[in-house]
């Protein structure tokens, strides 16, 4: 099972940080998952919002501050994520705004981490952008729960993630997803119940705000 860090480990560290995403690697996590949006000048930023009102000191959607305003505020670029992460573990990029597959895609190839890396959207169109710019890209078509056949959706898209919130995943969802050939990934439980529960079931990977948790119930170490 993969421990994917959410946001770096928001549960110890301010979120899509580098401190956060350099904690999580200190950890032990297998992944790391971060949240891509475009700066006024087209560079990736990486925040979850599409304002920077909640995480920074400053006040205003993201895509009306350059790059280096947003740098300024604690808002890494992907590049800089892409540095740190790189060759550590894997890294999960979420797609959060129009443009962003392009931008993203191409900053993980200058940085030559494809092979590394997993594109996930809610926004299946994005990634569908994706593989059209690189067929070899894999993606992960996120959910939130089961409205409709997630399998299919997941499929139709070319994904080969199927990426859902923990509560809507079960044993049937679990062994449909994986004979249909994708991998099963969900997010994001953070009590320690929650987190048994995923281990029980056994996804392919699960992604957390709480890593160290998560390590620890696996016998990987963290926590305390």
């Amino acid at each position: 099972m993969m421990v994917i860090g959410h946001r770096g480990c928001p549960g110890l560290r301010p979120e899509n940080t580098l401190e956060g995403f350099a904690h999580a690697l200190r950890l032990g996590v297998d992944a790391v998952e971060c949240d891509v949006h475009l700066s006024s000048d087209g560079v990736p930023a990486v925040i979850h919002d599409a304002s920077v009102d909640r995480t920074t000191p400053g006040r205003g959607a993201v895509v009306e501050f350059r790059m280096r305003d947003l740098r300024r505020l604690g808002v890494p670029d992907l590049d800089a994520v892409l540095e740190e992460v790189g060759g550590r573990a894997q890294l999960l990029i979420e797609l959060k705004a129009p443009g962003t597959a392009a931008a993203a895609l191409k900053a993980v190839e200058d940085h030559g981490l494809l092979d590394s890396t997993t594109f996930l959207s809610f926004d299946l169109a994005r990634l569908e952008r994706v593989r059209s710019l690189a067929a070899r890209a894999r993606t992960g078509a996120l959910f939130s729960g089961t409205e409709g056949d997630v399998v299919a959706a997941a499929r139709a898209c070319g994904a080969a993630v199927l990426d859902i919130g923990h509560r809507a995943l079960d044993a049937p969802l679990l062994a449909a997803a994986r004979a249909a050939g994708l991998a099963v990934f969900t997010w994001t439980p953070n009590s320690e119940a929650e987190l048994r529960a995923q281990v029980a079931l056994g996804p392919d990977g699960v992604t957390t705000d709480h890593p160290d948790r998560l390590l620890a119930l696996l016998g990987r170490r963290p926590a305390g």
